[in-house]
């Protein structure tokens, strides 16, 4: 079976409208919905270890913070390698055996949790291959983006990495549901407090949470070898690190962070920030009711905003991004959110983090229609500064995780990282503003 497509010229309205269209569409969807389960696989430790404590695992609230992080760690180093796989083995080969890869995480997870005397560092290991799920990104978007012709570009990102980005909501939606189903192997007994302060145990499936992906995984594999082909565009490992001598690959690095390394990083924390901070005013808290919507707006936003930053260009989008996060960042520091006296205050809590998940999913669109447009001049480049910047986007929820973790145990509040959070964003919307969104900007997009 043929590997390499022969020639692929997308820009050529001939050729795309007789066969290249339909290549094209046919590789998105099957790339797409594996990148849904990457995200899924990546996510899933954020919904699992608000349930180990009730299980019988005597983890503590910082290990718990470490659990969640790793995978983002793990992520972001993976995503650099992936960075340069796709113009060197091609398409085909690299997004099968990514594919395939995350049924370690999967069913690793499924069997650690069956035992409550699995150590921690076995459940560390695990988390580090999560990361599986969050590294590959780095090859799916660059791939796409040599799929598609510029045209297009924008539409055809935002829809991959945005429907992409619903797998973390999936991940933390269908936790709760596959609890009550059992696979494979016992139940556990799950304690937790009822509003009368009782203990009360109801029987759980937490291996469920992570075994139901691996069928999926198994057949999304198989489409993938089968009906993928790979783009004749090869590149050297040293041809393609040459975006690194252009001062714009550092800027976009720091916008996309802004945006995409908000969205991870809170979409990592944000189960267990909920569980912290308003859980001691209400132990009948599941965290996992609210939290999937975050990451479910995020997502939405930026399927949508693909489509609308091919009409507008991507640099105005971004600057409303920037703008809209640092707004609701302030709002949760003055509004003292995270430093609540009653349980009123999480309605407007979780209202203003969905806005920033909204705000999110604008900047993760625009910037996908920015990067290839800053780049035009060669798409080989542009593939790679998309999958740099995803990287470094990738650490998001390790740096978020960790940071509120510590801002927690030496002050016991998270309001001091959302202040240095909105530093940040001044910072990375004005160099937005300047280098390509002014009148004069030096290459406005």
């Amino acid at each position: 079976m043929k590997t390499w497509l022969t020639t692929w010229e997308p820009e050529n309205e001939t050729f795309w409208n007789t066969k290249g269209k339909r290549i094209a569409w046919r590789t998105l969807i099957i790339t797409t919905i594996s990148l849904t389960l990457s995200f899924a696989t990546w996510f899933m430790v954020s919904a699992i270890v608000t349930r180990l404590d009730g299980i019988g695992f005597n983890f503590s609230s910082n290990q718990l913070f470490w659990l969640a992080a790793l995978p983002g760690l793990a992520a972001g180093t993976l995503r650099i390698i992936h960075t340069f796989l796709i113009p060197i083995f091609g398409s085909r080969h690299v997004i099968t055996i990514a594919t395939i890869i995350k049924l370690i995480p999967v069913i690793g997870f499924g069997l650690a949790v069956m035992d409550p005397n699995t150590p921690f560092w076995v459940f560390v290991v695990l988390a580090l291959t999560a990361g599986f799920g969050g590294g590959d990104f780095s090859s799916y978007m660059p791939s796409t983006n040599l799929f598609f012709p510029s045209r297009l570009k924008g539409a055809a990102l935002g829809l991959q990495a945005g429907i992409g980005n619903f797998g973390v909501s999936l991940a933390q939606f269908m936790t709760p549901i596959m609890l009550g189903i059992g696979f494979y192997g016992a139940p556990q007994l799950f304690s937790k407090p009822n509003a009368a302060g009782e203990t009360v145990q109801t029987e759980i499936y937490l291996q469920s949470a992570s075994l139901w992906y691996a069928p999926l995984l198994i057949i999304v594999a198989i489409l993938c070898w089968y009906m993928i082909k790979s783009v004749p565009i090869k590149s050297s490992f040293k041809e393609q690190t040459q975006i690194f001598k252009n001062k714009h690959t550092w800027y976009c690095t720091i916008i996309y962070f802004m945006t995409f390394g908000t969205f991870a990083g809170l979409a990592a924390a944000f189960p267990l920030l909920l569980k912290v901070v308003y859980g001691p005013l209400d132990p009948t808290l599941d965290a996992l009711k609210y939290a999937f919507y975050g990451p479910l707006l995020g997502s939405a936003s930026r399927v949508i905003f693909g489509f609308v930053a091919d009409k507008t260009g991507g640099a105005i989008l971004t600057t409303i991004s920037g703008i809209g996060l640092l707004a609701c960042t302030l709002a949760i520091i003055f509004l003292n959110l995270l430093e609540p006296t009653s349980i009123d205050q999480l309605d407007l809590f979780i209202a203003i983090m969905l806005l920033l998940f909204f705000f999110t999913g604008i900047g993760n669109a625009s910037t996908f229609k920015q990067f290839p447009v800053i780049f035009k001049h060669n798409p080989v480049h542009a593939s790679g500064v998309i999958g740099w910047t995803a990287a470094i986007g990738a650490y998001g929820p390790f740096i978020f995780a960790i940071a509120i973790s510590a801002f927690l145990g030496s002050t016991g509040s998270a309001t001091g990282f959302f202040a240095v959070l909105a530093v940040f964003l001044v910072i990375a919307t004005g160099i937005n503003w300047y280098f390509y969104d002014r009148k004069g900007a030096e290459k406005p997009c």
